[in-house]
């Protein structure tokens, strides 16, 4: 390499490094956006659905009412938006995987890779105050909007531009549905329970999900669906995703 490409390639490394780094301003505004979602949260808890408003999350989170709506277009909006933390490091666990792997074990890996339970205890609580009061479904139906608009994303990035739409919004859906259903089995089992030993119930139930759609649902024998639980491998699929 002549001293002049080594130059450039150094100048396009320095150029990436400062895309892939937050501003200053990047930060901030991350800051404020997750600051007025726990505040959303928090009221959730203490006062229960119906009994605050916008005015009170800004006031909580030590924003004015505008700024509130400069990051949230609603209260709903803003309670979803407690799961966004759950999904972005899944993302970037999925991200890190290897290119040639399947999308569906690239997906089981990534939520073996979030060995914290407590990662997707946002999303979890969101989900058992859904269930419990049907005010809040409108945030529930964000969350997962959102979630799957991320899958698309992450999915067209690794396979590239000219993938089928088609394909890429109903592997987002049936990843959505597993997801759904892995929480759904959760809940039934354990409850509004947000305990280390509940979460990673959960957690597995959602590896176990995209196990049985990178297989193409098999009925699993009552030995392999106890090992499957037992083990925290990721199961050998042969999905085409």
């Amino acid at each position: 390499m002549t001293q002049t490409s080594s130059q450039e390639a150094a100048a396009e490394s320095s150029h990436t490094a400062e895309h892939s780094t937050p501003s200053r301003r990047e930060l901030n505004k991350a800051a404020t956006r997750s600051s007025i979602a726990s505040a959303a949260l928090d009221l959730l808890r203490s006062n229960g659905p119906g009994n605050f408003t916008v005015e009170d999350i800004a006031a909580t989170a030590g924003v004015s009412r505008r700024t509130f709506f400069n990051y949230f277009p609603s209260l709903e909006a803003a309670l979803a938006s407690v799961a966004d933390g759950f999904m972005d490091h899944a993302l970037e666990q999925f991200r890190l995987r290897p290119a040639e792997e399947s999308i569906l074990e690239s997906a089981q890996a990534a939520l073996m890779a979030l060995a914290d339970p407590m990662s997707v205890a946002p999303m979890a609580e969101l989900f058992s105050l859904t269930q419990d009061n049907r005010q809040l479904a409108r945030s529930e139906l964000e969350a997962w909007e959102h979630c799957t608009a991320q899958i698309i994303d992450a999915a067209r990035s690794r396979l590239g531009a000219g993938i089928s739409e088609l394909y890429l919004h109903a592997l987002a859906g049936s990843v959505i549905s597993c997801g759904k259903a892995a929480m759904t089995v959760w809940f039934i089992e354990r409850g509004p329970d947000l305990s280390a030993e509940s979460l990673a119930v959960l957690r597995q139930h959602l590896i176990d999900a995209m196990g049985l759609l990178g297989a193409g649902f098999a009925p699993p024998s009552n030995a392999l669906s106890t090992a499957t639980t037992a083990s925290p491998s990721v199961p050998t699929t042969k999905d085409r995703f």
